[in-house]
């Protein structure tokens, strides 16, 4: 089928002077890197996933429109908004209020561009009047008055990134940080409305939920495929990597570093409590997916201490264990992250 070809790859420019659908959604970038478009810039997550290579791994497991799936640690929602455009179903999970705040604004603001015009028009107003008293306290008091939870959400991740930059940049002028964007992130979200209606784009639905992997709430066999990147945080701190935007939520660093999988813990018994969650998480993820279906884990050996641990090789074998039939093991060169580690490995996993 060469339209559903047209639609669905992430390689291809043209096919028989035909421009694919990928090509006319990567045109639609207000930044310089080519995986930024639409909404998926938005936010400075690490670790971030190439929506190149989540909409070709999608098609690679043989998920088609229609088909439910499921990223137990969805991060900043690249494989929601990947899945969305092709109308594949996503459920996303993350422990994060941020992860969870982000990916829903990527993926449900297109609906309500009237409505935020309007209030960043208002915010414009109220800006000047804030002039440089509390602005920080003023810009969050207002958002915490607007009634309607997905333009509140939209804002408040705008607040988020100012906060972001504020702490990683040393960018003194919150209000301006806030303002660019909050305008940036309209301008991503309008082209984003636009390109539904320019490529008759059908949206897959998506259902972001702030939830433990370890304690899924679905039944058993509910999904028709999952695709994830467990965290690399006994590596990377999460929670110190976020920790501007958390305390701009409210949150007590110390007492919510216990509900993140790799950050409990030191040492040894850091490790071993991270694989232990793993496995844990593994398990759910079997319970809940279909017979005959494909799990991918995108997942690398980090480093701690200087010592590299076997994440790859313990994974394999968990699944392994679970029945589970390695099907592809990719070598994928990661970029960002050298002194954690610099590969990366694609495991795509079918359930017998």
């Amino acid at each position: 089928d060469e339209e559903k070809f047209n639609r669905r790859t992430a390689y291809f420019q043209k096919i028989d002077d035909q421009v694919t659908l990928y090509s006319k959604l990567v045109s639609n970038n207000i930044t310089r890197s080519i995986n930024q478009y639409l909404t998926h810039w938005i936010y400075p997550y690490k670790g971030k996933f190439h929506p190149q290579m989540i909409r070709a791994l999608l098609n690679c497991m043989q998920i088609n429109s229609g088909d439910k799936i499921l990223d137990p640690f969805i991060g900043s929602g690249t494989t929601a908004v990947e899945a969305q455009l092709l109308g594949i179903n996503c459920v996303g999970i993350d422990i994060s209020e941020v992860c969870y705040l982000v990916s829903n604004v990527k993926t449900n603001s297109h609906k309500y561009v009237s409505q935020l015009e309007m209030e960043l028009e208002d915010f414009i107003q109220c800006l000047l009047e804030f002039k440089n008293e509390n602005v920080e306290e003023n810009i969050s008091e207002k958002i915490s008055k607007i009634e309607k939870p997905e333009i509140r959400n939209f804002f408040r991740v705008a607040e988020l990134i100012a906060h972001s930059d504020k702490g990683r940049r040393r960018k003194k002028d919150f209000s301006k940080s806030f303002l660019v964007n909050a305008n940036k992130m309209f301008t991503s979200v309008t082209d984003y409305a636009n390109c539904i209606v320019e490529n008759n784009l059908t949206l897959g639905e998506v259902s972001i939920h702030k939830n433990d992997v370890r304690k899924l709430n679905f039944s058993a066999n509910h999904f028709d495929g999952i695709i994830t990147s467990p965290p690399y945080s006994i590596a990377l701190n999460y929670v110190d990597n976020d920790k501007h935007a958390l305390k701009s939520l409210g949150h007590n660093l110390d007492s919510i570093k216990d509900d993140f999988i790799g950050v409990r813990g030191k040492g040894s018994k850091k490790i071993e409590l991270y694989n232990e969650d793993m496995k844990n998480s593994y398990q759910e993820m079997d319970r809940v997916l279909k017979s005959g279906k494909y799990c991918t884990i995108i997942i690398g050996n980090a480093r701690v201490d200087k010592e590299e641990i076997k994440t790859v090789e313990n994974t394999i074998k968990i699944f392994q264990e679970m029945n589970y039939k390695l099907e592809k093991n990719i070598d994928k060169i990661i970029f960002g992250l050298y002194n954690i580690m610099q590969k990366e490995n694609i495991l795509i996993f079918k359930k017998e």
